[in-house]
């Protein structure tokens, strides 16, 4: 059964990592849904944060053979209740003059920043977990989506490790 699953590797930072993971993952016919790159604390070290739509054998496959590779200090397969994640997202909005309370409504409930403001649409900026991007993005439909970008999830495991 196909699911989406989070994978978080700590690698090296060095050329061909990114192009050498998704050769890797492209082999068992998976798709990325999401993917996100970053240094950690450690600027010789990056984290990728990757969303997989895949079976449980497929991904099992896909870690292992990540895990064999030299540039890899870690993966983890992360389970839902095991990890905290978020994502960002910027959209911008068609602004009817009408429609400006119940616009900054939203952005109030879902704790949204505005970043842009031009004669016509409005910027604002949004974090928190795909449920809660996928909801905003929902409720601002109807007033006129203009463009839109999604940074990717993030993600840590829970607790002390």
């Amino acid at each position: 059964m196909t699911r989406m699953h989070t994978i978080s590797a700590l690698t090296r930072n060095r050329p061909g990592v990114l192009a050498d993971m998704a050769q890797a993952i492209r082999k068992y016919n998976v798709n990325i849904r999401s993917l996100s790159a970053g240094e950690t604390e450690d600027p010789e070290v990056s984290r990728l944060t990757i969303g997989l739509d895949g079976s449980e054998d497929d991904i099992a496959r896909i870690t292992a053979e990540m895990q064999r590779m030299d540039y890899i200090i870690g993966v983890d397969d992360l389970r839902r209740r095991d990890f905290v994640d978020r994502e960002l997202v910027l959209i911008k909005i068609a602004m009817e003059p009408a429609a400006t309370t119940q616009i900054m409504q939203i952005f109030e409930v879902f704790r949204a920043n505005v970043v842009g403001m031009g004669q016509t649409s409005i910027t604002a900026e949004m974090s928190g977990d795909s449920g809660k991007v996928d909801a905003f993005i929902g409720m601002l439909k109807p007033h006129g989506i203009k463009s839109l970008c999604r940074s990717g999830m993030i993600a840590l495991k829970r607790g002390d490790e």
